[in-house]
């Protein structure tokens, strides 16, 4: 039985925790120019609950990743049905290999937003998300201000 916001408030913690060592020690991942503006940045529209399209675009994604490295920020937004990859217990069959490749490419540095509009469809609140993922007002919004930040828009 989940206890809820016990684990919220420790990642918090620890998250805290590890920035305060990065700020102490001078890090040089944060005086790396890459890490605060790369030379790539991509947003990718998530709006499809199929295993398949899943499958393909988290490839994609990491594919990306794996080329670019540090020289690339990704964002993938997650609207309509494709929001059940981020949930903490989805209401659409989600693999759970799928699972394990979206808290990995977290884990990486990618980015997933989650749409506030289907989330309230859905009667969802932060918690019936993964903590890793942040959630937007509108994924339509989220898609449109990336894209006029410069980041390139990727629909499957």
């Amino acid at each position: 039985m989940k206890t809820p916001g016990t684990r919220r408030h420790l990642l918090n913690y620890l998250a805290m925790t590890g920035l305060l060592i990065l700020l102490t020690a001078g890090s040089r991942v944060m005086a790396d120019p890459l890490f605060d503006n790369p030379e790539h940045k991509v947003v990718y529209q998530f709006n499809q609950a199929d295993p398949d399209y899943m499958g393909h675009v988290l490839f994609s994604v990491g594919a990306l990743l794996r080329k670019y490295g540090d020289n690339i920020h990704i964002v993938v937004t997650a609207i309509g049905p494709g929001i059940h990859i981020l949930a903490e217990d989805p209401e659409r069959p989600v693999p759970e290999i799928i699972q394990k490749r979206v808290a990995s490419l977290a884990a990486y540095g990618v980015s997933f937003h989650a749409c506030g509009n289907t989330m309230k469809s859905l009667g969802w609140t932060e918690d019936d998300i993964l903590d890793f993922a942040e959630v937007v007002e509108i994924g339509a919004d989220d898609l449109m201000l990336l894209q006029e930040q410069g980041y390139s828009y990727i629909s499957w």
